[in-house]
């Protein structure tokens, strides 16, 4: 992996927890990523030989190589949420990147089945950008969140799938309120009611181990097809306080 330097350019609260950085590339002015992949921080600890690492998947295309988008929730005393959520616009910060072998595999020859819970959609949505540009095939996004004050990419998603007819997509709370008129659950029903055959589909799942397991325990039930996964795990809170910004 590459050591970058970026610049913070814009950043968006999508939630009361949930937010986007953009990073501007700096040195050097590009990065070349495949959909799916990561990049890493090492904070350091004091009192700590090591530093600690967290991770997190690029948001956006791969097209835009000379900024990207991360898109993370801010965990309490969590280091690395903490550290992203404390840096300002035009704040310059390192990492290292891109890795990962979650990535969207090609040719684009089968039905894309993507399914994902809370921020887990990071890496899922520079695939679906990625796949719309290059294939024709059926292409479906199951995402779940708690509530509705939890929902976002609602307008961008809705946009996509006016643009590109074979994209559709679905939200399912399993926290709503009252007024909810939409799908009540996890997405493992939704997954359940779909998939009735794979036949020429592949399926990239994104989110809690739990979740994943039982996704690709209900495809597998129907038959066998490709399944890519990622466990996304949770910035484990720490008893100290997370460096400043490096310059």
């Amino acid at each position: 992996m590459d050591t970058f330097t970026a610049q913070v350019s814009r950043i968006d609260d999508l939630t009361r927890d949930v937010r986007v950085l953009t990073l501007r590339l700096v040195d050097p002015p590009v990065l070349r990523f495949e959909a799916g992949q990561f990049v890493s921080f090492h904070l350091d600890r004091p009192g700590a030989r090591h530093p600690l690492t967290r991770v997190y998947s690029v948001a956006s295309p791969p097209g835009r190589d000379t900024e990207i988008e991360l898109l993370f929730n801010l965990v309490p005393r969590g280091p690395g949420s903490t550290y992203l959520f404390g840096l300002r616009e035009g704040d310059r910060v390192r990492f290292r990147g891109p890795a990962g072998t979650f990535v969207l595999h090609e040719p684009l020859d089968r039905d894309l089945l993507f399914v994902a819970t809370g921020t887990g959609i990071a890496p899922l949505r520079s695939m679906i950008h990625a796949a719309v540009a290059k294939t024709n095939r059926t292409i479906r996004l199951i995402w779940g969140v708690r509530g509705e004050e939890d929902q976002y990419y609602q307008e961008e998603l809705g946009a996509l799938a006016r643009e590109y007819p074979n994209f559709s997509w679905v939200m399912t709370l399993s926290r709503p309120s009252a007024a909810w008129e939409g799908r009540i659950g996890y997405v493992q029903k939704i997954v359940r009611e779909e998939v009735t055959s794979v036949d020429r589909l592949a399926v990239y799942v994104c989110g809690g181990s739990a979740m994943i397991e039982d996704v690709v325990a209900i495809v597998r039930r129907v038959g066998i097809c490709p399944i890519h996964r990622e466990q996304y795990y949770k910035d484990r809170p720490q008893p100290w306080s997370p460096p400043a910004p490096p310059v």
